[in-house]
């Protein structure tokens, strides 16, 4: 994780415009490695692939027969798949543009897919309240595993190097702890849209159509805080880390891209996470030292700290309809990309 100064500068100076989706864009991701390119999918049935650098469509993926929600890349970016309305998981080849498998059993729109690091497990998400788990080293078209705990469809899925952590509109995040055989499950009480872990798995951040995105704690389940301003109560919509982890951005029906800081939260977590006092200094010196902040330290320091929404507060509408999703460049500090069900996807540089 690259060095923060606290809080740094949301990129809010439009770069490109990317505009060949012919209806909403529900989703935008960054390529791997470098991340020198993008992919989007909407409405449209069709996958593309961007050099977000110059505002260029590369290549078009044209395979499904409904909408496209969710798209998840190889670690080494040979490959990609895709889900949305059709039922099935597309396993694309990126350099041919054809698909290399086809993977059905799901009852519903499949909302979510994800790779493992390797690329050799894919998970999806599906309306139909499971979550299936697929061996791509396998002819078999059996899932090696289904989970379904859910109650109502599974909008999002993060899959890290042992667990798996799932969003669902029933009100829950559930994280399966793959070495440990356990299933933990946190209320969040309103639909969760999506569900995005730090880097360090000790926290994630879980976006609701309540029009809140909460800071969780992943170990106790608890809410550690709570962003809110933008608005949000029909559309799937997914907030953010932005860079260094320093704040948390999100789009709005509104077509606004909002921001919180988040190093004053964690100071309160460092806080709140001590009881000796030379715990917390030490903690808290070992953050700052992180981060190169300043501090001071007083009676009770951290205990009031309350995120704020970063200027412009609010923020001028960037969209003509909803961002339907947001996603901070992995490297770069001063790169964002926005997707809208305007149709656009759009590149925010500093």
């Amino acid at each position: 994780m690259a060095p923060s100064r606290g809080p740094v500068s949301t990129p809010r100076k439009l770069h490109k415009t990317l505009a060949n989706h012919k209806g909403p864009v529900h989703v935008a991701r960054y390529a791997k490695g470098t991340a020198k390119y993008v992919l989007s999918g909407g409405q449209d049935r069709t996958v593309r692939l961007w050099n977000p650098d110059l505002g260029t469509e590369i290549k078009s993926y044209s395979a499904h027969g409904y909408e496209v929600l969710s798209l998840t890349v190889a670690h080494d970016n040979s490959r990609f798949a895709s889900s949305g309305g059709d039922r099935q998981v597309f396993l694309w080849d990126v350099m041919t543009g054809q698909t290399i498998r086809r993977i059905p059993g799901h009852m519903g729109k499949i909302f979510a897919v994800e790779f493992n690091e390797d690329a050799t497990v894919l998970a999806s998400g599906s309306f139909d309240s499971t979550v299936r788990l697929w061996d791509l080293r396998s002819q078999n078209r059996q899932p090696i595993q289904v989970l379904e705990e859910s109650r109502d469809a599974v909008q999002t899925i993060h899959v890290g190097r042992s667990y798996i952590m799932t969003g669902s509109v029933d009100g829950h995040v559930r994280t399966y702890d793959l070495r440990m055989g356990e299933l933990r499950t946190d209320f969040i009480g309103h639909p969760v849209t999506a569900v995005v872990p730090a880097q360090d798995n000790q926290s994630y951040l879980a976006t609701t159509i309540d029009a809140h995105v909460r800071l969780m704690d992943m170990s106790t389940g608890k809410m550690l805080n709570d962003f809110k301003g933008h608005a949000s109560s029909s559309y799937r919509i997914r907030a953010c880390f932005g860079h260094g982890e320093a704040t948390v951005i999100c789009g709005d029906e509104d077509g606004k891209v909002w921001a919180w800081d988040l190093v004053d939260v964690r100071l309160r977590f460092l806080y709140l996470s001590f009881r000796n006092a030379d715990h917390v200094l030490a903690a808290w010196t070992c953050y700052a030292r992180r981060h190169r902040l300043c501090f001071r330290i007083g009676p009770s320091p951290l205990t009031n700290v309350q995120a704020a929404p970063l200027q412009p507060n609010p923020p001028p509408r960037v969209h003509d309809k909803v961002i339907t999703w947001v996603e901070h460049h992995p490297i770069e500090a001063a790169e964002l990309i926005t997707a809208s069900a305007d149709g656009t996807v759009k590149v925010w540089r500093n």
